[in-house]
């Protein structure tokens, strides 16, 4: 039997390993796997379309996937998702104990469609009533200079960003150019232990344990897009791959929680995924359009209000009809 070449190109993630390596096939599918950066793969995919399937932000696929006429249609595979409250990075002189201090500083992101800062700024808007509007906002590259916004934006009234080509924001954060940073890795000055750069939020664990325990929304950072003609041409492609992405996450868990064989390099790791299942459910990592319902939800409202999104979207207006229906065996 023929089976349907797919090109697809992903970052390296263990709950990938198996329908990478072939241990799990998706049914009628053959895929030539690209093992890239994750901003190779979204800066080649949102340029170029050079792939049939590729990891990709949340919130760029967000502006192209409500673009009119749309060629993008995604998948609910999760290859990253994190809680995001450890993503506040601020140089202590500018005297920042709490969110509402950002009111008159500078805040530095590396892209306004960065995932990451997304969530922060919409958790801020939404959660804290804040207004945007009233903090000075700053795009550069995170530890080089030089990176550019990679999607269409239309900015809601009352929002600038200055955008930075010669310096970082680590550079700018350690140097009290920049009041904050909120960045989805540590900066380079954080992690060389610059000593005016800190956490806002040191104790981000307990505080993410607790806006889950509060809104049941658990942040999606990037998904996995797929060309719309290969869907219009072989709408059976989309539930077979979901099937098979499925899988190979399921074996993914299983392999981190089970303490008989010490299959990462970490103390403890199976004692904390256990912990993790007592917090998040069965499926610490749940895929799929109904256990995630709140979090696709909450991007759509946020990649709208923040003018990265042209519209506001539902889970069923971005994914396949196929993989939204449930399949009982």
């Amino acid at each position: 039997m023929s089976t349907l070449p797919l090109t697809i190109a992903t970052t390296d993630y263990d709950h990938f390993r198996d329908i990478r390596t072939g241990a799990v096939r998706p049914e009628g599918v053959d895929l030539n796997w690209l093992l890239l950066g994750h901003h190779e793969c979204f800066a080649r995919m949102t340029a170029n379309r050079e792939f049939d399937l590729s990891e990709m932000s949340f919130a760029k696929f967000s502006t192209q996937v409500t673009r009119k006429d749309s060629d993008l249609i995604g998948l609910p595979v999760i290859c990253s998702r994190l809680f995001r409250f450890s993503s506040f990075y601020v140089n202590r002189k500018s005297g920042i104990e709490k969110v509402e201090d950002l009111y008159g500083k500078t805040v530095g992101s590396p892209e306004w469609a960065h995932s990451a800062a997304v969530w922060i700024r919409g958790w801020m808007q939404n959660d804290l009533g804040m207004d945007m509007t009233r903090i000075r906002w700053v795009q550069a590259g995170a530890n080089a200079p030089g990176r550019e916004e990679k999607v269409e934006l239309n900015l809601p009234d009352g929002i600038e960003i200055d955008r930075v080509k010669d310096k970082s924001l680590s550079e700018m954060l350690a140097s009290g150019e920049l009041d904050c940073a909120i960045i989805a890795r540590p900066p380079t000055c954080f992690l060389e232990d610059h000593p005016d750069v800190v956490r806002l939020f040191p104790d981000f664990v307990g505080m993410e344990e607790q806006y889950f325990a509060d809104t049941g929304i658990w942040p999606i950072m990037h998904i996995v897009a797929m060309k719309k003609s290969v869907h219009d041409a072989h709408p059976w492609v989309a539930r077979n791959l979901f099937n098979a992405f499925d899988e190979s996450k399921r074996r993914s868990v299983e392999r981190l929680l089970d303490p008989a064989v010490s299959r990462y390099p970490l103390a403890w790791l199976p004692t904390y995924g256990r912990r993790m299942q007592g917090i998040f459910g069965k499926d610490p990592f749940p895929f799929g359009v109904e256990p995630n319902r709140k979090t696709w939800e909450m991007m759509g409202l946020y990649t709208h209000q923040q003018g990265i999104a042209h519209r506001q979207f539902t889970p069923e207006e971005i994914f396949p009809d196929s993989v939204n229906t449930r399949v009982i065996i």
